[in-house]
């Protein structure tokens, strides 16, 4: 039997998860790493509330830094365990996320460089990129006893046990060369990338210009940019929900669906133009996967004067799943529509 659900009270305790990144903090073009983490991530990531690594636990974020920024921050944008999308303020760039990461890594001992703009949040960088900008250092004119670039025979005894051998040498560091390089932020993928680039570059050269170039574009996971308005997605899981408000007035606790595969799909809506929020739209979403599917109408809510959209939805199993939203503004012809396809 379906759950009955005082909507617009659950957007409201969606909502209060949130008020630490929505009270006070203005919208503003390019904060910095420590603005976002001061405003929103430090609500869990300060004390390590609800199982998120500490600031300042260089055990906790060393691991982590070892995936590099565009792994980490694609986990910000998209959630993780009881870390809700865009760590429930829906309305802060992928530049912005990612700034905040390299501000906690480098509080925990990292040595990262705050990205600067978009193109630093690109993906995986290729070999001759990471060979160019670090090892070429080293590596080109074969000082202290690197390998040169190119130098088969001097690489081929090197990769005899093995490519992952070699790749984590580079990564743990061997003899006069510091670990990954002495550059902090080289991802396990990129540091492979640089020994393939130098046993072989004009091979790895082919075989990187053969890969097409991804298309252009200002949309992420869990945002996109439609006809003027920018269309944030945060998917809370009930599990989390029930857990922060253990012990929480009994009606909170009812309103929060019982059983698993529930989650609260969140929308907040920006004029692209004014970055005003849209207060007034009609949204109604279909969350579904290749088993089942259900449409709902998203209802208002409204907490330190922001605004979000949102309802449950049951979710079963581990499959991709697409949310379509349609929205409609008061006055419009027709309904917009905004798809996103997510993984768990």
């Amino acid at each position: 039997m379906e759950t009955t659900l005082n909507n617009k009270r659950a957007g409201l305790i969606v909502a209060t998860l949130f008020a630490l990144a929505q009270a006070g903090f203005a919208l503003a073009a390019d904060r910095s790493g420590k603005d976002v983490v001061d405003a929103v991530c430090a609500g869990c990531h300060a004390s390590g509330a609800n199982g998120a690594p500490r600031i300042g636990d260089q055990k906790a974020w060393g691991k982590r830094a070892s995936q590099g920024l565009t792994s980490l921050t694609q986990h910000a944008l998209t959630g993780m365990r009881n870390m809700p999308s865009h760590g429930g303020k829906l309305d802060l760039t992928d530049l912005e996320i990612g700034r905040a990461v390299a501000y906690m890594v480098n509080k925990s001992g990292g040595k990262w460089k705050e990205p600067a703009s978009a193109k630093d949040m690109a993906a995986e960088r290729s070999g001759k990129q990471v060979v160019d900008a670090q090892c070429g250092r080293c590596h080109a004119k074969g000082e202290g006893g690197a390998p040169r670039i190119g130098d088969r025979a001097a690489w081929a005894p090197r990769l005899k046990r093995g490519m992952d051998t070699l790749v984590l040498s580079a990564i743990r560091g061997h003899g006069g060369m510091p670990p990954r390089g002495g550059t902090a932020d080289l991802t396990d993928g990129e540091i492979k990338n640089a020994v393939n680039y130098m046993f072989n570059p004009a091979g790895a050269q082919r075989k990187a210009s053969a890969k097409p170039a991804p298309a252009p574009s200002g949309d992420s996971t869990t945002h996109k940019l439609i006809e003027g308005i920018d269309v944030y997605l945060g998917v809370l899981p009930a599990e989390a929900m029930r857990a922060r408000y253990a012990g929480a007035d009994s009606k909170s606790q009812r309103e929060i669906p019982s059983g698993g595969g529930y989650y609260y799909v969140s929308v907040v809506l920006r004029d692209r133009s004014t970055q005003a929020e849209i207060r007034d739209a009609q949204i109604e979403a279909r969350v579904a996967n290749l088993m089942s599917g259900e449409t709902r109408k998203l209802e208002a809510a409204t907490i330190n004067n922001s605004m979000s959209f949102g309802n449950y939805f049951q979710i079963p199993g581990r499959d991709p799943y697409t949310v379509t939203l349609q929205i409609r503004k008061p006055g419009a012809a027709r309904a917009i529509e905004a798809r996103f396809d997510l993984k768990r």
